[in-house]
């Protein structure tokens, strides 16, 4: 439903007239836009880039570099304000230009990467995370890099890379600085979902469960640390119980939305196997209890995770009973090395006799 043009007008004010967000918000039917209120906005923007030229002109004929290179970094940081994407752009590759120091420089990739993020443009991210590790190679200092390591964190999570994601935000536990991307109570919560489905159980412990900048945040997140300590103490009904309750949470995330279903796959995957892990063979109904739910519930959800490969174990439906039957990694491995030599033999059988012709 289209909501009324005056009653986002304290918002916009507060957003220092982000004409361009106001229009693609009308164009998307978000809201109704207002013509008047567009026209005022839109020349209370010319007016402010008209003072930032002058400024950048005065620099130039009465000052030295480092004020004119402060004069476009002030108009580059206007148009982020005011969501002029590819003018932000452009200046910020202007003012890159007129840069020399390297931290100056990581900076102004921090800036891009923050328009990618807000636009969630992966390419644009991408090439600046790429841009920036080029940049730590000329040299830098550990602050930004400890910050990159949060942006990098941030799109793996974004790309569902999710174990990369958990291994350069637990690098970043100690020496979070990039509260401009969110607060630390969000960065922690982001750090036990991604940790949840990428560790084992003793890294887990070690990593999370026990690390003290996780434990004087964690009680902030509402049921994430019953999330996390129930899952690593095998409590498998108060897990379930407060996954539900982060499920809303996980929906409303603009990074891990678009997740939503693999992740809840995912952990389903984990606490299933944690479980199955501990028995040759157990009933369905002992199982179902453990967990809170149906014996139905539990039959059709292993059957369908058995038959992706996701769990390894098999159900006899006429005794009710689940029987592991986990894949020997020793073997597994044998059995992938002599196919990979076969093929490997057989490609070079073919090549001799070319050779030979």
């Amino acid at each position: 439903m289209a909501v009324a043009a005056s009653a986002c007008r304290v918002l916009l004010t507060v957003c220092v007239y982000m004409a361009s967000l106001y229009e693609s918000l009308g164009a998307g039917g978000v809201l109704e836009t207002e013509a008047a209120l567009l026209a005022e906005m839109r020349g209370r923007i010319e007016e402010e880039i008209r003072k930032l030229d002058e400024k950048i002109a005065d620099a130039e004929e009465n000052l030295g570099e480092s004020e004119v290179r402060e004069a476009h970094l002030a108009k580059s940081l206007y148009f982020i304000r005011v969501g002029e994407k590819e003018k932000a752009l452009e200046q910020l590759k202007v003012t890159e230009g007129k840069t020399v120091a390297v931290g100056q420089k990581m900076d102004l990739v921090f800036h891009t990467l923050q328009i990618g993020f807000f636009y969630m443009d992966f390419d644009l991210i991408s090439k600046s995370i790429d841009k920036a590790k080029k940049l730590f190679e000329e040299g830098g200092d550990w602050e930004r890099k400890n910050r990159l390591k949060v942006y990098e964190g941030l799109y793996c999570m974004a790309t569902r890379n999710f174990k990369k994601a958990a291994s350069l935000f637990l690098d970043s536990i100690s020496t979070f600085t990039t509260y401009e991307l969110f607060p630390y109570d969000t960065f922690i919560f982001y750090t036990v979902l991604t940790s949840v489905i990428s560790l084992d159980r003793v890294s887990l412990k070690a990593k999370v469960v026990d690390a003290p900048e996780i434990l004087a945040v964690i009680g902030k997140v509402p049921h994430l640390s019953e999330f996390l300590n129930s899952l690593y103490n095998c409590q498998y009904k108060s897990f379930f119980a407060a996954f539900s309750g982060l499920t809303e949470q996980i929906k409303l995330d603009r990074y891990l939305q678009p997740h939503f279903r693999y992740y809840m796959r995912e952990v389903r995957t984990v606490v299933y196997s944690q479980f199955l892990e501990s028995y040759k063979s157990v009933t369905m109904e002992a199982m179902a209890s453990a967990f809170g739910v149906t014996v139905d519930f539990i039959d059709l959800e292993l059957s369908r995770f058995i038959a992706a490969g996701k769990l390894h174990c098999k159900i006899d439906k006429v005794a009710g009973v689940l029987e592991t039957n986990r894949p020997d990694a020793r073997n597994a491995f044998y059995q992938a090395t002599i196919k990979q030599g076969d093929f490997l033999l057989n490609r070079i059988q073919k090549l001799s006799r070319v050779i030979d012709l």
